[in-house]
């Protein structure tokens, strides 16, 4: 059991990304004293904490110090290694535990868990040969996808069968991964549900959000998705029977695929904030950073009110320069900028949230600024 921490408690936060930095700045206006462990010494979240320590994730004399200073330890993403971070569990208190990052971040352990908690999955295979890669493939039939089972993000490390001749471009990915391949889902929308739970249980889930990808980076989420009640509830139920078998403690991102025959399919799993739940900051009554803090903090869970219809937009590297040029022009969006001192094309370095009455309306408005016109045109294309 885990008890309630007190202002001038230390959160330590492994990561210091977008991410670890809007939880640090959650957790100091609660009143935690924020401490970091990145390899970068100006990272987005150092820049808002009260200390950091500058080192590898593998370091582990650098993560039993970080360890020795907080009084309870969280994280901004889930390819850290679960059995330092179980080790870690020895010298200080870690709420979400190593479990759910060892489930996580192996797409094997994710989908054999997904299966015995009963949700739907698409159908899936080992490959760790390119023999077992034309067996699953007779399996399972184009089109498919395959994918590398650790450290793939934003499209990276997996590629997409359309045929035989598309077999080529695997070699390489299985020569130096396992992998899993998928059967692809025919989906019309693709959502996701955040859901956040404490120690006592008590959770709190947010509106399922409706996102929008170009070339497998999230582009747009709009709140609330535009789907019926009833597919609202099922990914509600969905997210819900998944924080009950993990038994999770914090955030959990739950990607979906949802069909035009209005299946529901689980894609992937995060265990803590996720990129999609930006909104929450201006559009909810607890924004998931928050909500995130007070549960691995041992606080009571409030449930999160809808106060406004949203979209949020990424800013990516490319987008920058524009994007700035607009802030006097759009005052009432929220931009936000990261910090990050690296701007290069595709790398999120920002977000604008826009509360809206009209959400195609606001949708339009976006497009009509030109910050994303490359973004619009790849998705006209598709």
């Amino acid at each position: 059991m885990y008890k309630t921490l007190n202002p001038g408690d230390t959160i330590g936060i492994i990561g210091g990304g977008q991410l670890g930095k809007m939880m640090a700045q959650s957790a100091k206006k609660m009143g935690f004293t924020v401490g970091i462990l990145d390899p970068n010494q100006n990272c987005p979240a150092a820049q808002v904490s009260d200390w950091n320590i500058c080192a590898d994730y593998a370091d582990k004399e650098a993560l039993r110090e970080f360890a020795r200073r907080a009084t309870v330890l969280t994280f901004e993403f889930e390819n850290i290694d679960a059995k330092a971070l179980q080790e870690m569990e020895e010298l200080v208190a870690i709420p979400q535990g190593s479990e759910v990052v060892a489930i996580t971040q192996d797409r094997i352990k994710e989908k054999r868990f997904l299966e015995s908690s009963g949700v739907s999955i698409a159908p899936f295979e080992v490959v760790e040969t390119i023999d077992q890669l034309n067996t699953a493939v007779e399996k399972i039939g184009y089109p498919c996808v395959l994918k590398t089972t650790r450290f793939g993000y934003d499209g990276k490390g997996q590629v997409v069968l359309k045929s035989e001749a598309d077999k080529g471009a695997t070699e390489a990915l299985i020569a130096a991964n396992s992998c899993i391949l998928e059967a692809w889902v025919p989906f019309s929308k693709e959502l996701s549900v955040m859901i956040v739970r404490n120690q006592k249980g008590e959770t709190t889930i947010f509106p399922v959000s409706e996102n929008i990808h170009i070339a497998n980076i999230l582009h747009e989420s709009i709140v609330p998705a535009r789907i019926s009640p009833e597919v609202s509830e099922k990914a509600v139920e969905a997210a819900q029977q998944i924080a009950d078998a993990l038994q999770l403690i914090g955030t959990l991102g739950i990607e979906l695929f949802l069909t035009k025959d209005d299946v529901i399919f689980v894609n992937e799993l995060a265990p803590r904030p996720h990129n999609s739940g930006h909104y929450t900051i201006e559009a909810m009554s607890l924004s998931q950073f928050d909500a995130h803090i007070r549960a691995v903090a041992g606080l009571t869970m409030p449930k999160a009110r809808l106060l406004s219809s949203v979209v949020m937009v990424n800013i990516l590297g490319q987008h920058m320069e524009d994007s700035l040029a607009f802030r006097d022009k759009k005052a009432e969006w929220s931009f936000h900028y990261y910090g990050k001192e690296d701007l290069h094309t595709n790398r999120k370095v920002g977000h604008v949230t826009i509360l809206t009455n009209d959400v195609e309306e606001t949708l339009i408005e976006i497009e009509n600024t030109g910050i994303w016109n490359e973004s619009y045109r790849k998705l006209n294309l598709n």
